[in-house]
C-alpha cells in the first residue's frame, strides 16, 4: 500500500510541507501499528545508512541541487556507529505521541487514540506535525 507522508516541525524556517510516497508493507488497523511500521522502517534505513558510506565520499551536481532544495546539502556522515535499536525507537514515539509532542493527521482528520481504528486506502495522506515547546514566562 502507497501513502504520502508529510512532517513538518512547527517553528521551522521552511513553510511548506514536502509529500513523500511512503510504501507500506502491511495495512495498519490502528494508529499504534501506523507509527511502529513507519518508525521500524526509518529504524532500518538509518542503520543501513551507517554501513553503506563510500571511502571517498562526493557528490554529484544532481545530488547537490537535490539536497540544497530539501535544505541541507552534506554527506550524511554519521560521526557515532552505534545502531539504533528498534523497539527502543517505537517506544520513543508512541510515549511522544501520547505526551502531545506531535499530531498526526490521516486525510486532514486528527487521529488522537492510537488504539481507535484507522482505515487506509492506498494514496492516503498522512501528515506528522512535530510541535515546539515554548520557553519563557508569561507577563
Amino acid at each position: 500500500m502507497n501513502i504520502y507522508v508529510t512532517v513538518k516541525s512547527i517553528g521551522k524556517r521552511k513553510p511548506h510541507l514536502t509529500k513523500k510516497a511512503y510504501e507500506l508493507t502491511s495495512s495498519p488497523t490502528n494508529l499504534r501499528e501506523l507509527i511502529r511500521e513507519i518508525v521500524a522502517d526509518n529504524v532500518r534505513l538509518y542503520n543501513e545508512r551507517a554501513e553503506d558510506q563510500p571511502l571517498i565520499p562526493f557528490l554529484t551536481l544532481e545530488e547537490i541541487e537535490a539536497r540544497g532544495a530539501e535544505g541541507k546539502v552534506g554527506f550524511g556522515t554519521r560521526y557515532d556507529d552505534r545502531q539504533a535499536d528498534e523497539a527502543e525507537a517505537v517506544d520513543a514515539a508512541l510515549l511522544a505521541f501520547e505526551d502531545g509532542l506531535y499530531k498526526v493527521f490521516i486525510r486532514e482528520e486528527e487521529a488522537m487514540e492510537l488504539d481507535a481504528g484507522i482505515d487506509l486506502k492506498d494514496g492516503d495522506d498522512i501528515a506528522f506535525i512535530r510541535l515546539t515547546m515554548l520557553a519563557g514566562r508569561q507577563w
